[in-house]
């Protein structure tokens, strides 16, 4: 049998409510077993296994405007990778809610870094990557009356 370790954690009552809620229609026995389950699952959405492979990362979440300065933590990490982010928008939803997105061109690390930094902070909630595999090509070539120039093509791969 493995060894277990107690790890304490503290939980919102919106957010107990829907770990129950999977709980009952997952079959977990218990809180603990769903969280293992769903600690497993997360871990192994994130391609570690390929750091340094190239992607278009797709970050999304729902941000709580009421926290302050969160607004300017969230503009302040795209600054920071803007050689990274390809674009980034931000939706209203309510007076106090909104639904961020994110997209990055970099490696599988870097849009993970930056997904987990971002949904740690207080506030956001429902996070989510989507990563797609791609490969950058240098091409040398001129369009329209330009002459020839090296720039960078993107091929979609099937994998990392």
């Amino acid at each position: 049998m493995n060894q277990m370790t107690r790890t304490t954690i503290t939980l919102d009552a919106e957010l107990t409510e829907a770990l129950d809620s999977y709980i009952a229609r997952s079959g977990a026995s218990n809180r603990s077993e769903a969280i293992r389950d769903l600690v497993r699952r997360g871990l192994n959405s994130m391609p570690a296994e390929k750091p340094s492979a190239s992607c278009i990362g797709v970050v999304s979440c729902t941000v709580d405007q009421t926290i302050i300065g969160l607004e300017k933590k969230i503009r302040a990490g795209r600054q920071d990778r803007h050689e990274q982010v390809l674009f980034s928008t931000s939706i209203p939803i309510d007076h106090d809610q909104s639904f961020d997105v994110s997209v990055l061109l970099a490696t599988v690390e870097q849009v993970n870094d930056y997904a987990q930094t971002l949904f740690l902070e207080r506030g956001i909630k429902h996070g989510s990557t989507s990563l797609a595999p791609v490969e950058k090509n240098i091409q040398s070539h001129s369009h329209a009356n330009e002459s020839a120039k090296d720039h960078v093509h993107l091929k979609v791969r099937e994998s990392f």
